[in-house]
């Protein structure tokens, strides 16, 4: 039963962050067990999970509904990653890196640079810079050896838009996403030259700024949601302040 509840929750996790489901969208146990090939006490367990994460809200008759986030609630959540994974640097730092932690942040950075220096990327490029970026930033928070900034930051990215790569869809849709990548490798190459160096408080204000590329995709992709849905659909759980009722 703990493998088929850990199952759906996370299935049921990344539907919700896909934008499977439109705010509002009632979550019935008896359908959602069905699509996804589960019993109900499963589904259920879930479900209960999801509300106390606060994806889903409870309804007045019973049951759930999926919910919609403000533009304040989702940049919120993105500065406090910053502050956190900022802070987890800086531990890192301050402690010092292991020998094998260092090679596999620079083993990270060395796929990086692949990808992203070179005239024109490819979709395939875009992909494994998204795979190599939610590494390097797991390593770091690993490195920092914080239970519960680790645990802060899982919760964090179970938040839609706020994990270190949700913005990335983004930028292989844009003019300037190709630069703006390269901006953030570069931001890469100097946290982990202030780790090696012992450099706390540089660590801490580099992982800090580097969340600031995220905002801005943020608010490329919330003025103008219609356009970005195809390759954003999780921008369908954008609301404004004024149809939640806030």
């Amino acid at each position: 039963m703990r493998t088929q509840q850990t199952r759906v929750l996370m299935k049921l996790r990344d539907m919700i962050l896909k934008g499977q489901f439109a705010p509002g969208e009632r979550l019935a146990e008896i359908p959602l067990a069905e699509r996804l090939d589960a019993s109900r006490t499963p589904v259920r367990l879930a479900l209960a999970a999801l509300e106390h994460e606060g994806l889903i809200e409870p309804m007045s008759g019973g049951g759930y509904r999926m919910r919609g986030f403000t533009r304040k609630e989702v940049r919120d959540s993105i500065e406090l990653r910053g502050v956190l994974e900022g802070t987890a640097a800086r531990l890192l730092a301050e402690k010092g890196a292991s020998r094998e932690l260092l090679r596999q942040l620079e083993a990270c950075l060395d796929l990086g640079d692949k990808a992203v220096n070179k005239e024109t990327m490819a979709l395939d490029d875009y992909a494994t810079y998204a795979k190599m970026n939610q590494r390097f930033h797991d390593l770091i928070i690993e490195g920092s050896d914080n239970l519960a900034l680790a645990r802060t930051i899982d919760v964090l990215n179970g938040q839609p838009f706020a994990s270190a790569s949700a913005m990335l869809p983004m930028q292989s849709s844009l003019d300037v996403g190709h630069r703006w990548m390269q901006y953030a490798q570069m931001q890469h190459h100097a946290i982990l030259q202030a780790i090696k160096n012992g450099q706390g408080g540089r660590a801490q204000a580099l992982g800090q700024e580097h969340v600031e590329i995220a905002l801005w995709n943020f608010e490329i992709a919330s003025e103008s949601p219609e356009k970005v849905e195809s390759f954003l659909p999780s921008i369908r759980l954008l609301e404004s302040e004024n149809n939640l009722g806030l």
